[in-house]
């Protein structure tokens, strides 16, 4: 399973999810109760997230970005053309190799 969405907001986080089931991609939520632990452990690490599985993270990638948010906020990732590197949303920049995010 890979993780292919996070947000702070939970609503933003379902509205997901409900997009990508009904398109049918099978989503589990994790971290849905953890805000309890804001303090002990930091901020990112409470926010909800979607994990779906692997065969499906292409076609969920598309549908988020299709759908969203034009911005890649810190929830939605991006793939290194060059060196395959998983990036997060507010890298412009590939942390692995330095290449550029593509528009």
């Amino acid at each position: 399973m890979q993780k292919v969405f996070t947000h702070e907001n939970r609503l933003i986080v379902f509205h997901v999810k409900n997009l990508l089931e009904g398109e049918g991609i099978a989503c589990q939520v994790k971290n849905e109760f953890s805000s309890g632990g804001v303090g002990d452990l930091s901020p990112f690490e409470t926010w909800p997230e979607i994990w779906i599985e692997d065969q499906d993270l292409a076609q969920a990638e598309l549908i988020i970005k299709k759908q969203s948010l034009n911005d890649p906020g810190p929830g939605l990732t991006w793939r290194c053309a060059q060196c395959g590197e998983k990036n997060a949303g507010n890298f412009k920049i590939c942390w692995n190799c330095n290449h550029s995010q593509p528009s």
